[in-house]
């Protein structure tokens, strides 16, 4: 038996590219999504959701999420995040020029909303390994870098870990002009949040 399906995708909002499908047919409606991350009120904003003023009538949401576990009860907005991490960084780098900050990413996209917004709140842009993973996000090229003297790093090496016990970033730089730098560690991820709740 044969039946026409239109599928539409929304964005997922987890990092660049990232979607939720929602499927429609004679037989209703299904949202089927990955991993992602919506603020408040952002999907009462998605027109492809709604017929009319109305929200559609979706039957089933199939949530295929890392975060579908009890332990992450609760996790903090992007917002609140956003205002810890900047507090920290802020006060960190406001020290001195040789204290300089290291966010500890483990996937190369995702990060891209911090990035920009420690850039343009500290006018700071933030050090990562190559530009061309970002050539088709333009918004982002103003506000990373690939020199290494700035105080945000990014940058990733396959030990990080290794090298920040050596009080070396990962990018090898450990000092600026002779000396030495200070450097803290930041680990921008909902996993270690859910794994350290207690």
């Amino acid at each position: 038996q044969k039946e026409d399906i239109e599928v539409t995708l929304l964005p997922a909002g987890h990092c660049p590219g990232s979607v939720m499908f929602l499927f429609e047919g004679e037989n209703g409606t299904v949202l089927y999504t990955g991993d992602f991350r919506l603020a408040k009120g952002e999907a009462a904003r998605m027109e492809l959701l709604h017929s009319g003023p109305r929200v559609k009538d979706i039957q089933s949401v199939y949530l295929d999420t890392t975060f579908c576990d009890p332990k992450f009860y609760h996790i903090p907005s992007r917002e609140e995040c956003l205002n810890g991490i900047l507090e920290l960084v802020r006060s960190w780098t406001s020290l001195t020029r040789y204290h300089v900050v290291w966010l500890n990413c483990k996937a190369a996209y995702g990060y891209e909303y911090l990035f920009i917004n420690l850039s343009e709140e500290l006018g700071i842009k933030v050090h990562i390994n190559k530009l061309d993973m970002f050539r088709n996000m333009p918004e982002i090229l103003y506000h990373v870098t690939t020199d290494r003297h700035t105080q945000i790093h990014a940058c990733r090496h396959p030990r990080d870990d290794d090298c920040f016990r050596g009080n070396r970033l990962p990018c090898g730089i450990t000092c600026q002009n002779g000396t030495p730098l200070h450097i803290i560690s930041i680990k921008p991820s909902t996993m270690w949040f859910g794994e350290r709740i207690k």
